[in-house]
């Protein structure tokens, strides 16, 4: 593991242009395990650790204007003046907050497992969802606790036992107030109104068992945009890109290969 600054990250290959990964609530730089290992004969993959996870410094109160603003550091401290942003679940939604503060450090979009907005205007909808979420904590139950009854109700139903661990191994590892912050923060994300104004490269990507980020509403994100491919894969849930590694890999290395011209 890495550190510069305020954030722990891990990094392979040296090629631009850089890829960043973002992971979810329940991850850190390992769930781009995969990405790391399959991207990074033709890119440089830097996968951070968001603030609070695996050594990164907390922000406190968790705002998405803060964890953009920390994602603008950490790449000015890796002199990346620019990067391709790949993003999973909340790590989506951090890469969409970026592109609309700071869009010339952003060259293209890969969205996974993601939505533009979080459970509308239902106010209802939101305050039973942080209620669900943070209770067993607040029962008194560890976060390891959390991870095995949690993690496995995301995933497809084919998913490898070694995927299975590794999720329930980083979620396990969560300080319990970055979680209970990041859950909190959440439900506060918006970008309904403002995603189809996205005029990079984007490419989505589902999973046909997710329940989290249900390929229907992605598709239907997919569609607001001019320049941008969608893809659903069989047999994934919500942690796409640990589940199904080399489908994920081999549209996301296509993806790139199209737009590179045009990335440049």
């Amino acid at each position: 593991m890495l550190k510069i600054n305020n954030i722990s990250y891990e990094e392979k290959g040296k090629k631009s242009p850089p890829i960043i990964c973002l992971h979810g609530i329940g991850g850190d730089s390992k769930s781009f395990e995969p990405q790391l290992l399959g991207l990074s004969e033709k890119y440089r993959v830097i996968a951070w650790n968001m603030p609070g996870y695996q050594g990164s410094n907390s922000l406190g109160k968790i705002t998405f204007e803060k964890l953009s603003s920390a994602l603008k550091s950490f790449m000015e401290d890796l002199q990346v003046s620019e990067a391709s942003l790949l993003g999973q679940s909340i790590g989506g939604m951090v890469a969409q907050d970026f592109y609309f503060r700071y869009p010339k450090k952003v060259k293209s979009l890969i969205l996974i497992a993601t939505t533009s907005a979080f459970g509308g205007k239902n106010e209802d909808f939101k305050k039973k969802f942080l209620e669900l979420r943070l209770k067993p904590l607040i029962l008194g139950k560890e976060m390891s606790e959390l991870a095995k009854q949690f993690v496995p109700e995301i995933l497809g139903n084919v998913c490898s036992d070694e995927a299975m661990e590794n999720a329930i191994n980083s979620m396990s590892k969560i300080p319990v107030n970055t979680y209970k912050e990041i859950i909190s923060c959440l439900v506060t994300f918006n970008r309904y109104q403002d995603f189809g104004k996205i005029k990079i490269p984007s490419c989505l990507i589902a999973g046909r068992e997710d329940m989290n980020a249900p390929f229907q509403t992605m598709e239907k994100m997919f569609l607001k945009l001019k320049k941008a491919e969608f893809h659903c894969i069989a047999n994934a849930g919500h942690l796409v890109n640990l589940e199904a590694p080399v489908e994920t890999n081999e549209i996301i290395l296509n993806f790139l290969e199209k737009y590179f011209n045009e990335l440049q």
